[in-house]
């Protein structure tokens, strides 16, 4: 079928950052392929809906907006209506029989088809590509990302070898497979041509790096030869997993300039029963000896953790050391994410499931002891000067919003800051003068 250029395709990405990743590699395609991309979904004749199958909060809200773009077909100018992503991967059967919605379907592993997908369900077909989720990342450096952004997230691996009981990913996005340094680091450097400053390394369990290409863990190397990128400033690691966190790693964090001294390390719970049950590695005096391990290499880190409260079989005694664990070590950013009993897991099959108004009061208890740690922890940079990445203006109330290494992009703090003058995407020195619970206030010096 011959495309015109009236043909808009617009995408809509939900879940994780990895989505977004895919969803910038499809935007290239699609791009090269003459579409015209737009933002608003009621300005396309294809729109793309790139899901999370996650957990219930996230098949819900995917559903909900596929039908709520379903709707553009009678009220816009929608000629197809396609679903990408986890979901896909996990129910495309269903969605197929239950969802006449939907003109075309991708799945986690065949992307790189959608080009194809869109012609052939603009033809009147109902393509679907769910086949194995291992899409090779090795050569798909080249990406389209948004005008005016300064940060991006960059895989380093994909799939997972974990066996998490709760988890679902191994499904979704199959085996661990790291890619090659040369690889991530050409993506680094197109990343750079379009202006992005701050680079984020993401996997799904990021210290096992490279192990399965290399034969040994090498994620310090891949941070030092990123580092060399002309033009990115921040490197940012995310989903560190403790059990291979090696010395090695520890002493770039602390002599790498352009490695921030920002750890997010997800542990998931504090107590060895709970992480036995999780089938998590490490118990928590490993745990505690890397934290200190870190903190002495490293003083000024800042440590972001994750927790699920209500797993099956979680006591109040166990709750409530989980509690005295945080208070120990003072994370700087916490996530804390409630138990979610997935079909297809070996957690949903264990005894004691928590009910689910006691995992909601143990979520907000976690949640009010972190709000107290963090406007501890932010308080102490006041009077200091730290370096900020501003990434926009507010105009209502005349102030430069950015953030410094010790945040990551929409999950932590912002910073907000008086006396700039420059462009956005610059990094400068700004001196705090305000704290609060999670973000901070201050002048460029």
């Amino acid at each position: 079928m011959e495309k015109t250029a009236a043909e808009k395709v617009a995408i809509i990405t939900l879940g994780c950052e990895k989505n977004l990743v895919d969803s910038d590699i499809m935007s290239q395609l699609i791009d090269e392929r003459g579409y015209v991309l737009v933002e608003d979904p009621q300005e396309a004749d294809v729109v793309i809906v790139n899901t999370c199958g996650f957990i219930d909060a996230a098949k819900e809200e995917s559903v909900n907006t596929i039908l709520d773009v379903a709707d553009l077909k009678e009220s816009g100018n929608l000629k197809s209506l396609i679903v990408a992503g986890c979901l896909t991967q996990r129910y495309k059967e269903v969605l197929m029989n239950e969802m006449p919605e939907i003109d075309g379907i991708v799945g986690t592993g065949d992307f790189d088809k959608i080009t194809r997908i869109i012609e052939e369900s603009l033809e009147g077909k109902k393509p679907v590509f769910v086949g194995n989720p291992a899409f090779s990342y090795e050569n798909a450096a080249r990406r389209k990302v948004e005008a005016g952004t300064y940060s991006a997230y960059l895989k380093i691996a994909e799939g997972c070898d974990n066996k998490c009981t709760f988890c679902i990913i191994p499904q979704l996005r199959g085996a661990f497979r790291s890619r090659t340094i040369e690889s991530v680091v050409a993506e680094a450097k197109e990343l750079a041509a379009q202006g992005i400053k701050e680079v984020n390394l993401i996997a799904q369990d990021s210290t096992n790096y490279g192990f399965d290409l290399y034969g040994e863990r090498v994620l310090h190397k891949l941070l030092r030869e990123v580092s060399e990128v002309e033009g990115i400033e921040w490197i940012r690691l995310h989903y560190a997993y403790p059990g291979y966190f090696t010395d090695e790693l520890i002493e770039e964090f602390a002599s790498n300039p352009k490695v921030c001294k920002y750890i997010d390390m997800p542990l998931q719970h504090s107590e060895d029963a709970v992480l036995k049950r999780m089938l998590r590695p490490g118990r928590q005096r490993d745990i505690r000896e890397l934290v200190g391990k870190i903190r002495t290499a490293v003083p000024d880190v800042a440590l972001r953790t994750s927790i699920i409260v209500g797993f099956p079989g979680e006591t109040e005694e166990e709750f409530t050391n989980l509690k005295t664990f945080l208070q120990d070590i003072q994370f700087d950013r916490l996530g804390v994410f409630t138990y979610s009993q997935e079909e297809g897991t070996a957690a949903a099959r264990l005894a004691d499931q928590v009910p689910a108004d006691i995992i909601e009061r143990r979520a907000n208890e976690l949640m009010e002891v972190q709000r107290e740690i963090a406007a501890e922890r932010n308080g102490r940079f006041v009077g200091k000067t730290v370096p900020v990445l501003i990434e926009s203006y507010d105009g209502k109330n005349d102030v430069y919003v950015g953030r410094s290494q010790f945040d990551a992009s929409e999950i932590d703090g912002e910073v907000f800051v008086t006396g700039y003058t420059g462009e956005l995407g610059q990094i400068v020195a700004v001196r705090i003068t305000h704290s609060y619970d999670f973000d901070l206030a201050g002048e460029v010096v």
